[in-house]
C-alpha cells in the first residue's frame, strides 16, 4: 500500500532523485513506461515510511539500519517474492546513485533478499494446444483471427505486449521471419513456420480486409471488431473462455503459450542459445529455467556425448 505524504525538504530531494533515477531508466536503460512504474513504485513506497516516521534521511545519507527497518515493516504485509522484488528494485535504486557519484556505498549491500523457490512456468502438452485452438469457433469471423493469434503466440514464442503490437510491416514471409518488439522496444527477428504463415494470411485475406480500421490502426495486424488494437486483457480472456470449454484444468495465459514453445524446443534438442534469441531473452540464465522445467534432455545430452556411453 503506497502511504500519502505533505511533501517536506526531504521529500523533494527523494522525489528529485526519483525523478531522475525514472528518466535514467528511460533514456540510459530503454525500459518500459510500465517497468519504469514498478520500479518507482518501491522507491515511492520508501518515501511514504520515511515520511511517516519522521526520518530526515537524504538518499545520500540514507542508512542500512534504516532501509533494513523499512523492509522488515513490508514484510509484514507482502509474501517472500514480492519482498525479494522490492529488495531488487531499491539496490538498483542506489545502484544508480552511486554509479552517479551520489553516495559511495549502496545501503542494501549487506540486505539479503528471502528464499525463495524457483517458480517454474506451466506448460502445455502439444496435444493440448492442438485441443486448445480446436476449439475455436471458426464459424465467426473473429474465430479466424484467434486461430492466428495463438498459432503466433505458440509458433512464434510471443509475449502477449509482442503479439498486439505486431505490424503488418513486421512480417517478412518471403524470408522466414517476423519482426518482433520487445522489452525496452528491443527488436529481434523471429523465425515463422509455414503453418502459423497460412493462419495468418487467411485472417489478412478473408477476414481483416472487411474491417472498418479506424485512423491510427491501419498497420496493425490483430485487430477487434471495431478496428482497433486488441487489449491484452482480451488475449487472456479468450484463451480462458477457450480452456474452460475444453476443460482444461490448468491455470493458462498468454504466456503458457511462449513457455511451451520454448520447453518444446528443448525438448526436441534445439541449444539453449537458439532459444535465447528467439525469446528475446538478454541473459541466457533466463532461458536456462527450461532445462530445470524438463530434465530429459540433460539425459538425452549425457546419452549422447558423454563418452562412456
Amino acid at each position: 500500500m503506497v502511504v500519502f505524504f505533505m511533501l517536506n525538504f526531504t521529500n523533494m530531494k527523494w522525489l528529485n532523485a526519483l525523478k531522475d533515477y525514472q528518466l535514467y531508466l528511460k533514456i540510459e536503460r530503454g525500459l518500459s513506461k510500465n517497468s519504469i512504474d514498478n520500479y518507482a513504485l518501491d522507491i515511492k513506497k520508501l518515501i511514504g515510511f520515511i515520511d511517516s516516521n519522521n526520518i530526515n534521511n537524504s538518499p545520500i545519507n540514507i542508512t542500512s539500519e534504516i532501509i533494513q527497518q523499512f523492509i522488515y515493516d513490508a514484510a509484514k504485509q507482502v509474501n517472500a517474492r514480492s519482498q525479494s522484488r522490492l529488495i531488487s528494485g531499491l539496490r538498483s535504486f542506489f545502484n544508480y546513485l552511486v554509479f552517479e557519484d551520489y553516495r559511495k556505498d549502496n545501503p542494501l549491500e549487506l540486505i539479503e533478499s528471502p528464499k525463495i523457490g524457483r517458480k517454474l512456468p506451466d506448460t502445455l502438452s502439444e496435444e493440448e494446444i492442438d485441443h486448445i485452438i480446436k476449439a475455436i469457433d471458426l464459424s465467426k469471423p473473429q474465430g479466424e483471427r484467434n486461430r492466428a493469434m495463438l498459432e503466433t503466440l505458440y509458433g512464434c514464442g510471443l509475449r502477449v505486449s509482442e503479439l498486439i503490437n505486431l505490424k503488418l510491416s513486421d512480417l517478412f514471409f518471403d524470408e522466414g521471419f517476423i519482426k518482433v518488439t520487445g522489452k525496452g522496444d528491443k527488436q529481434r527477428f523471429v523465425p515463422i513456420i509455414d503453418i502459423t504463415q497460412k493462419y495468418i494470411n487467411i485472417y489478412r485475406n478473408e477476414i481483416r480486409i472487411h474491417l472498418n480500421i479506424q485512423s491510427g490502426h491501419e498497420d496493425t495486424l490483430f485487430l477487434n471488431r471495431r478496428g482497433k488494437q486488441l487489449t491484452r486483457a482480451m488475449i487472456f480472456t479468450i484463451i480462458k473462455q477457450l480452456t474452460e470449454k475444453i476443460g482444461l484444468k490448468k491455470n493458462i495465459s498468454p504466456h503458457t503459450f511462449r513457455h511451451s514453445f520454448a520447453t518444446h524446443l528443448l525438448q526436441n534438442d534445439a541449444d539453449l542459445r537458439s532459444i535465447q534469441l528467439m525469446l528475446g531473452h538478454e541473459s541466457i540464465t533466463t532461458t536456462e529455467i527450461y532445462v530445470h522445467l524438463d530434465k530429459s534432455h540433460l539425459t538425452k545430452v549425457v546419452e549422447k556425448y558423454h563418452p562412456r556411453k
